[in-house]
C-alpha cells in the first residue's frame, strides 16, 4: 500500500508544501534578521517590555539552543528564545520575540483555543506515535475495528494540528499590534515583521494540509469513506 500512486501523490504534496514553507521562512528570516530596528532593542528586551506593559510578572525569559527554536512553555510560564532572537536587535528578532509573548498573553487571558490545544496534547501525542501504525495493522490483518481505532487516534493528532492554526495566527496578530502600539518598530520595520510572521505561519498551514490529506487517505483505505478498499 505504501506504493499506492495516490499515497505517493499525497506524500509528494506534503513534501512540496513543507519545503516551500521552510524556504519562505528561511528567505524572510534571512533578509529581516540583517535589518536592525530603529530602537536597537534585543528580542529579550522587547519581550520583557511587552510583558511589563501587560502587567505579566510571572513569566520568565531564558535563552534556548537552536535556530528558530523559540517557544512559550505554559507549564513553566517561560519564554524560551533562540540566540539569534534573544540577543538579536533585528526586525526578525523583534517579530518572533513578540509572537512568543503573544502566547504568554493568550495564557494570561485564558484564550479558549490555547486552552483547548493544551488539553489535546496527550491525545495528539498518542495519535502521532501510534495512530497510523494501528490503522495500518488493522488494514493489513483485515480487522476493520482496529483500523477505525487507529483512524480516530490519528484524527486526534490532526485535530491538534488544526487547532494550532488559530493559536498561532492570533499570537502573530497580537505581536504585530503590540509592536506598533508600543513603538518598537517603524512602518517599514512593521512590514518586515509581518513578512517574517506570515512565513512562519505558512509552516503550520502546510503541516495542517499534509495531515488532513493523510487522514482522508487512510480513512479511505480503511473503508470509512468512499467504500471499502
Amino acid at each position: 500500500m505504501f506504493f499506492d500512486p495516490v499515497y505517493l501523490v499525497i506524500l509528494g504534496v506534503g513534501f512540496v508544501l513543507s519545503m516551500g514553507a521552510q524556504a519562505w521562512v528561511k528567505s524572510a528570516f534571512g533578509k529581516w534578521s540583517k535589518v536592525p530596528t530603529s530602537r536597537g532593542m534585543t528580542g529579550r528586551q522587547i519581550a520583557q517590555a511587552i510583558l511589563d506593559a501587560r502587567g505579566i510578572r510571572d513569566v520568565g525569559i531564558e535563552p534556548v539552543q537552536g535556530v528558530l527554536s523559540d517557544h512559550y512553555d505554559p507549564s513553566a510560564k517561560m519564554l524560551r528564545l533562540s540566540p539569534d532572537i534573544y540577543n538579536g536587535r533585528s526586525v526578525a528578532a523583534a517579530g518572533i520575540a513578540a509572537h512568543e509573548v503573544g502566547h504568554a498573553i493568550q495564557h494570561q487571558e485564558g484564550y479558549a483555543m490555547m486552552k483547548l490545544r493544551q488539553k489535546m496534547v496527550p491525545v495528539a501525542s498518542i495519535g502521532t506515535n501510534l495512530g497510523l501504525w494501528i490503522t495500518i495493522a488493522g488494514i493489513v490483518i483485515g480487522i476493520s475495528g482496529l483500523a477505525t481505532v487507529g483512524i480516530v487516534l490519528f484524527g486526534g493528532a490532526v485535530a491538534f494540528t488544526l487547532v494550532t492554526l488559530p493559536v498561532e495566527f492570533d499570537a502573530s496578530a497580537r505581536a504585530k499590534r503590540v509592536l506598533d502600539e508600543q513603538g518598537f518598530v517603524t512602518g517599514e520595520e512593521a512590514r518586515g515583521v509581518a513578512k517574517v510572521l506570515n512565513a512562519a505561519a505558512a509552516t503550520y498551514v502546510a503541516a495542517a494540509v499534509a495531515a488532513v490529506l493523510q487522514l482522508v487517505y487512510w480513512a479511505w483505505r480503511a473503508g470509512l469513506i468512499g467504500g471499502r478498499r
